[in-house]
């Protein structure tokens, strides 16, 4: 148990909601556990923490969030350890610190890892038993902040309010999935916000998506906002690729979002000796790969998904299919490692998991 001063109040629901979920049928962020935990910026400092009942709030229209965007969030997983009764949260100081600095990005602020370890420590100990402990699933857990100001003015909100909730959920996607090639819509742009977890950012990326859709595919390889030419990132994932006996990984910027899960992946693929490259990535060599076989592995990399394997891409009204995920040595073992490790039935070597 981490320890800290903070003074945090409980109010437990008159009666767990727990007894009607079933977790061997649990979709993807659509079930609440019982309790959140909220935190209050008056705009000097943070308090009233308390942890309550999940439950509806209460804003006025004018709230600054809904008018000007200030919100932001992150993601992380907890699962139940098969090795005792403990549960694992994966890699949350990562998260803590990815939010600060969104935060600084974001004109909100600083939210000390103090605040957002001990919120998310206390939750998850009281709603412990809405971990699910069945393959495939896991506790997902939310943490944002966002402007409270009722004020409509152009300018950074004074106050704001910082929550935790969670939820119980499934697989995110069921099978491998089909990327188009985006060369029209942007994800980012330089100077911009693509780096920071910010609403905003998802937002401007669902028209483009819901075309891909329409034209048959799952989701959206990102290009650059300049000349459309170098890969960035698939959807809501960072994306990997094996390139004959190498892993390749874009690089990071200010248009890429500093995936946790990715840097996971790489840690891991160099502690066993695998040859991994950072570096652009182009278009032209991702469909060359795909004609000439060189392309043996494609994959996405995120939180709610893990790693999803891509099978197909779409370029200019043509569709490369690659290697089926079965034969992917690269991305299946990885995969393994990293689901191993967060429900402790591998030795956890590298200090990733956060146990409650």
């Amino acid at each position: 148990m981490i320890d800290t001063g903070l003074d945090i109040t409980t109010e437990k629901v008159a009666q767990s909601g727990l007894p009607k979920v079933d977790f061997n049928n649990i979709p993807f962020g659509k079930i609440y556990s019982d309790h959140m935990f909220v935190a209050d910026y008056d705009g000097k400092q943070w308090g009233d923490f308390r942890i309550v009942p999940f439950n509806k709030l209460n804003l006025s229209p004018a709230t600054s969030v809904l008018h000007y965007g200030q919100s932001i969030f992150e993601g992380l997983k907890g699962f139940k350890s098969q090795s005792d009764d403990s549960v694992l949260v994966f890699r949350p100081q990562a998260n803590a610190k990815r939010m600060r600095e969104s935060a600084l990005r974001m004109c909100m602020p600083d939210l000390p890892e103090e605040l957002f370890m001990t919120g998310l420590h206390r939750l998850i100990d009281l709603d412990r038993n809405w971990v699910p402990d069945v393959d495939d699933a896991s506790l997902y857990i939310r943490p944002f902040m966002f402007a409270t100001d009722e004020y409509i003015g152009l300018k950074p909100s004074e106050k704001y309010q910082f929550i935790i909730f969670t939820c119980p959920v499934g697989k995110y996607y069921a099978a491998p999935v089909k990327v188009k090639v985006e060369t029209n819509y942007t994800r980012a742009s330089k100077g911009g916000t693509g780096y920071a977890k910010t609403a905003g950012n998802y937002a401007a990326a669902m028209y483009p998506a819901k075309l891909a859709q329409q034209q048959g595919f799952d989701q959206l390889l990102w290009t650059d906002g300049v000349q459309h030419k170098y890969i960035e990132e698939s959807g809501t994932m960072n994306v990997l690729f094996v390139f004959n006996d190498k892993l390749v990984s874009i690089p990071t910027s200010d248009t890429i979002l500093p995936g946790i899960t990715r840097e996971s992946v790489l840690k891991i693929a160099r502690d066993w000796g695998l040859t991994v490259e950072e570096r652009p990535v182009e278009v032209a060599e991702i469909i060359s790969g795909a004609k000439d076989g060189s392309l043996k592995e494609m994959f996405g990399a995120g939180t709610a998904a893990v790693i999803t394997h891509i099978s197909h891409i779409g370029l200019e009204g043509e569709t490369y299919e690659l290697p089926a995920a079965e034969t992917r040595e690269v991305s299946n073992k990885i995969l393994k490692e990293l689901k191993g490790i967060q429900r402790g039935e591998i030795a956890d070597t590298r200090g990733w998991n956060y146990k409650i």
